[in-house]
């Protein structure tokens, strides 16, 4: 079983950024494609960005120019640089591992307001 814990939430006023961390347990991480979703209010959730197993990454459009994902295989996390936030990025940040199926955590929140 692969446990997903995700860090680096908080207030931020619009225009800053912050960077999420997700650290993953378990011995086949860099196997895994990472991705991060979000899900605010009211709203079903969304796919943010994804990166593979050999680094490649992908982004919503919403994000893209952004935010940056990135993982580091030898520390079994992946992160999410988020700049120039906006309030519509207000949400809960949630880590996934091996795809829709796969492994979920609990999510951080992140809220974007003056």
């Amino acid at each position: 079983q692969v446990q997903l814990v995700e860090s680096g939430g908080g207030l931020v006023q619009p225009g800053g950024s912050l960077r999420l961390s997700c650290a993953a347990s378990g011995s086949r991480f860099s196997l895994y494609t990472m991705g991060w979703y979000r899900q605010a209010p009211g709203k079903q959730r969304e796919w943010v960005a994804s990166i593979g197993s050999g680094g490649i990454t992908d982004y919503a459009s919403s994000v893209k120019g952004r935010f940056t994902i990135s993982r580091d295989n030898a520390k079994n996390t992946v992160y999410l640089q988020m700049n120039s936030l906006k309030p519509e990025d207000t949400a809960v940040y949630i880590c996934n591992g091996d795809g829709r199926n796969g492994y979920w955590g609990q999510g951080t929140q992140v809220t974007v307001s003056s």
